[in-house]
């Protein structure tokens, strides 16, 4: 009874404000006030008209879409360096790649934009905050996948070489599918990191551009546009549900293949269809 009271209110803390959100979106009045004096659709329209909005929503996704990409690149090599390997000064680089998810935002975003300006002479872009949102999006993915190959064995990718598959094969048949469901994992957080950021945005952004975090900050002190944010903020939360289902289906997914696929016998099959690929 205590463990299932203690859910509800953990759910209740979580998700009420969420709803209210959800209902203010549907309010009648541009003035908000609780409860809702009626209910209506009418701004949604309005959101849907307005083309800086728009701009805001593609610019995130610009964004979010690039920095995920280089995150996944360097935050995946950088985990097979550490997990994989043993060198001089390994758990020193380990500290350095998750350190700039510890700095304060604000810190970072001071870094990045006077080493642009000043250091490269480089113009704030949109170049600028990808490179921004990339910093920090790599400790996400990088994390996610050290611990998967932490938890697994070596001893797989071993027993496909000692058949004779080469270091492409071994990663592209044997690595990448043992890591596959953590770098999906760590892509869609990068991914919705970025696409939320605004300290560091605000820092390295051009002039007369926005992102969506930027646009809704702006629009939240103009009361006749506080029924569009939470119009909003409602399909951000539409649209967020659908990549985390996929990720959870896929992890569940995974995870039965592995089991029914375990023991020493998965091993050698396994090794044995990359040495078999082209």
């Amino acid at each position: 009874m205590l463990l299932r009271a203690g859910v509800g209110v953990t759910l209740a803390f979580i998700y009420i404000p969420l709803a209210v959100i959800a209902l203010y979106a549907f309010d009648s009045s541009n003035i908000l006030e609780w409860p809702p004096p009626g209910l209506t659709t009418h701004w949604f329209g309005e959101a849907f008209k307005d083309p800086t909005l728009g701009n805001a929503v593609v610019m995130s996704l610009k964004a979010g879409v690039a920095a995920t990409a280089i995150a996944l690149v360097l935050g995946t090599l950088a985990s097979l360096a550490v997990a994989r390997h043993r060198f001089f000064g390994r758990e020193t680089i380990s500290f350095l790649v998750v350190l700039p998810i510890a700095l304060p935002g604000i810190v970072t975003g001071v870094a990045l934009s006077d080493t642009f300006t000043q250091v490269l002479g480089i113009g704030l872009s949109l170049f600028t905050v990808i490179v921004g949102h990339a910093t920090f999006c790599i400790v996400v993915v990088y994390n996610n996948a050290v611990a998967r190959l932490r938890r697994g064995s070596g001893s797989i990718e071993e027993a496909s070489a000692d058949l004779g598959a080469d270091p492409w094969q071994t990663f592209r048949f044997i690595t990448l599918p043992t890591m596959r469901t953590a770098l999906v994992a760590g892509g869609l957080l990068a991914f919705a990191l970025s696409f939320d950021e605004i300290i560091v945005t605000l820092f390295t952004i051009g002039p007369g551009q926005e992102t969506l975090p930027i646009w809704i900050f702006n629009n939240l002190f103009r009361p006749n546009k506080l029924p569009v944010v939470d119009v909003v903020a409602l399909l951000v939360i539409i649209a967020s549900i659908v990549p985390v289902y996929l990720a959870h289906r896929l992890t569940r997914d995974e995870e039965g293949m592995s089991a029914l696929r375990g023991g020493g016998g998965a091993i050698s099959e396994t090794a044995a269809e990359a040495t078999a690929a082209p």
